[in-house]
């Protein structure tokens, strides 16, 4: 199922919301604020994104757009309780609009609230019956709620073969049920105004979630063909090295992956190259301090990587790849791009970009 992130309002709503405010700081500047708050969400600093949001509603209490950003932005860090009460306040101040009731469903399906996850669809659906996100995401929620009978069913009686089969089909169904599920990252009517709309979200992980207008799915490339040519050792030892080399690097992302996990910081930290490109540029003392402490607060982490797609070009290599994250009840999911860099006969992380 799948969350879909969504970063700006209709056009004609911003508008409706910002008439009759007392403005303590200039329109532009709210907008100029908001699109900060939300390129600093996409770099994944949750920290700062959250303090420009705040900044904001400071000046602007009733904003509807810098509350559902700060509604994204608390789920982003695991606030899913916070989170919840900001898009719960959204439904009530402006019951008409459908997308804050989508998200509500997503984060109570991830506590596994699958009746609450329900109304808040229906509530989508009545407000907007085009909203074609949440139809397909109450489906996403009927089945889940239908495997659940049907588990009950056999706890009872295991011999049920009825029950079995039932229960493999749905299963077969949401054959993606324990994988990422997403977050819908537009508006379903009017135009977007500032922030821009963030490029449709990749997938948040939760229990469970749905899915929203078409999000990209991130597809490997296809292998390329091999013509038939004449056979040359020259080339052959090179396709050899270059095989081995994306081993190396592939072998040195899945350790980072895996230092992540274990929330061994000095070992996490060690993968990047002295000269790796902060998000935002900002202080790579800061940058650390930050991580650490990400990494530090939750109990446990659990980091999974898929669809690794690698070229390498001399000493420059790059890596595309989705990237699983569970930490507790939490999951998210991201696309990830990488520059890797040989320094001294190991592959060091020089740039890396989420999107979602």
């Amino acid at each position: 199922m799948t969350l879909h992130r969504f970063s700006a309002f209709p056009h004609a709503f911003a508008s409706l919301i910002c008439a009759g405010l007392i403005a303590l700081i200039p329109l532009a500047a709210c907008a100029d604020t908001l699109q900060d708050a939300n390129r600093l969400m996409k770099q994944g600093q949750l920290g700062p994104a959250l303090e420009k949001t705040e900044q904001v509603l400071v000046a602007k209490p009733k904003d509807a757009q810098a509350r559902f950003l700060k509604g994204l932005i608390l789920t982003e860090m695991n606030r899913q309780n916070d989170a919840i009460a900001v898009f719960t306040k959204l439904t009530e101040d402006y019951p008409e609009l459908p997308e804050p009731y989508n998200n509500l469903a997503v984060l109570y399906a991830q506590q596994r609230q699958y009746e609450k996850a329900k109304n808040a669809l229906e509530m989508a659906i009545r407000t907007h019956p085009s909203y074609a996100t949440a139809h397909e995401n109450l489906g996403d929620i009927y089945a889940r709620m239908a495997s659940q009978a049907y588990d009950k069913a056999l706890q009872i009686d295991s011999s049920n073969t009825s029950a079995q089969s039932k229960l493999a089909l749905i299963r077969d169904l949401m054959g993606t049920s324990s994988r990422p599920a997403t977050l819908a990252s537009r508006s379903t009517s009017g135009k977007v105004p500032p922030p821009a709309p963030a490029t449709p979200a990749a997938k948040v992980e939760v229990a469970t979630a749905a899915k929203s207008e078409p999000a990209p799915v991130v597809k490997s490339e296809p292998a390329p063909v091999a013509q038939p040519s004449e056979a040359k050792p020259a080339p052959a030892v090179e396709n050899h090295s270059a095989a081995s080399d994306k081993q190396d690097v592939e072998k040195a992302i899945r350790d980072w992956a895996t230092a992540w996990s274990r929330k061994d910081i000095k070992t996490y930290l060690a993968a990047y190259a002295a000269d790796f490109k902060t998000p935002g540029g900002e202080p790579r003392s800061a940058w650390e301090a930050e991580r650490t402490r990400r990494i530090d607060k939750p109990a446990s982490i659990q980091i999974s990587i898929e669809k690794m797609q690698i070229t390498i070009e001399g000493d420059r290599a790059t890596a595309k790849f989705r990237q699983y994250y569970t930490s507790g009840k939490f999951k998210s999911s991201t696309t990830k791009a990488m520059v890797l860099v040989s320094r001294s006969g190991k592959w060091l992380i020089q740039q890396e970009q989420v999107s979602n």
